[in-house]
């Protein structure tokens, strides 16, 4: 059989949780099944080294603000080539990707998937008003969490067009053995530091402020441990891409006032997670908001303990006690308690890592993910069940 031609779309391909989802999900599906290309409004970001290594078509938009007229005409052309591809899917990933590329995408025939990957707490009222138009228009509306699907339908969205299908790890990324010290060595931190490590986006409502009252806490009790923020806080300024600098001040100040100058380290952004998660002693997750923490099943695939905030489906991924341990949003005595029960219980902390790596394989492998969003893609063709039939069978996998 002809194998089914689809477009994933995505605004860029930084170093984020969607961008690493939209990424191995793209790599993971059949090629004999599916005829792949990825679309995006920005040619940009660390991982497309790994999409031009497969050899996947990128078709660039060059889009860097919906309010210059070349948006609607970088909209146009791109009704023009899923006609001309003959393109039968198209799936777009959150806010910016969604209203450029759905009403072209149904303009131009295609069966069209929307996928909504968070709360909406970073979007105005009309950004969320504008989404839920445009998200009208798609076939079918896709979300990583329960609690995403939960808000949406409380938001006025049709219940019987959401499906949750939750997020996929490569396992085979967290097989390697691990390089014993060789973060310690890279930022020149005492041998044998436990080190407690925040992993995602610096960025306000990821709960960095909370992580860092929680660490000036756990400090004078573990006077050896040193604590890691995992990511950069990057922003779109006109036509570049750079650190939000006034944010990193705020950080940077905080930390002066809370005595952890010495303590703690900003390693940037990194593509190698799979070695560095594995010499972190606690992995920490102090998010306001979530839909399902990437970083999060990261943490677990590496057979990390994990100190996660109750947002979101974290409390799907973690058994509270049993794979990890779940604190309330914006509490950091509580993640200052987590914390230390890990680092002061070292054979606490490994029964609830090994949980964790057990829980991630059996639930959230790219494996399962590949196959089921495959299942998913085919069932919006026409030659399968009837629309409303397909809605039923979809509502939640």
């Amino acid at each position: 059989m002809k194998p089914v031609s689809v477009m994933k779309f995505v605004a860029n391909f930084g170093p984020g949780g969607t961008e690493r989802q939209f990424v191995n999900l793209g790599l993971a599906l059949d090629p004999s099944r599916f005829a792949l290309q990825f679309g995006c409004l920005r040619l940009w970001g660390e991982l497309l080294t790994e999409v031009e290594a497969r050899g996947i078509p990128v078709r660039d938009y060059n889009v860097w603000t919906f309010r210059h007229p070349k948006a609607l005409a970088a909209q146009l052309r791109l009704a023009r080539d899923i006609r001309r591809h003959e393109i039968q899917i198209v799936h777009t990933y959150n806010f910016y990707a969604n209203v450029f590329t759905i009403p072209p995408a149904k303009l131009a025939g295609a069966r069209v998937v929307a996928s909504i990957r968070d709360m909406g707490a970073y979007l105005s009222t009309t950004q969320r008003r504008l989404q839920k138009f445009v998200c009208g228009l798609a076939d079918r509306v896709l979300v990583n969490a329960n609690a995403i699907r939960d808000w949406l339908i409380a938001d006025g969205y049709d219940a019987d067009r959401i499906t949750v299908i939750p997020n996929g790890i490569d396992l085979k990324r967290f097989e390697q053995p691990a390089l014993t010290g060789s973060l310690h060595s890279e930022f020149g931190l005492p041998v044998n530091a436990p080190l407690v490590g925040v992993v995602g986006r610096v960025k306000p409502l990821k709960g960095i402020e909370d992580f860092l009252r929680a660490a000036a806490v756990v400090a004078p009790r573990f006077p050896n441990a040193r604590f890691l923020i995992i990511g950069d806080g990057l922003i779109a300024q006109g036509r570049t891409i750079s650190r939000d600098d006034a944010y990193r001040q705020e950080l940077l100040n905080l930390i002066a006032q809370l005595g952890l100058r010495d303590r703690l380290v900003f390693t940037g952004s990194r593509t190698d997670v799979e070695r560095i998660l594995p010499q972190l002693s606690v992995s920490v997750l102090p998010s306001l908001t979530e839909g399902l923490s990437n970083s999060l099943l990261e943490s677990m695939a590496a057979g990390l303990p994990v100190v996660a905030t109750r947002v979101g489906d974290s409390s799907e991924a973690v058994e509270d006690g049993e794979s990890g341990i779940l604190v309330p949003p914006g509490d950091p005595d509580a993640l200052a308690d987590g914390i230390c029960r890990l680092l002061g219980r070292p054979a606490l902390a490994a029964h609830l890592g090994e949980n964790a790596r057990r829980s991630v394989t059996e639930r959230y492998s790219m494996q399962r993910l590949a196959m089921t969003t495959s299942l998913f893609y085919e069932s919006l063709l026409p030659s399968n069940l009837p629309p409303r039939s397909r809605a039923a069978c979809w509502t939640r996998v």
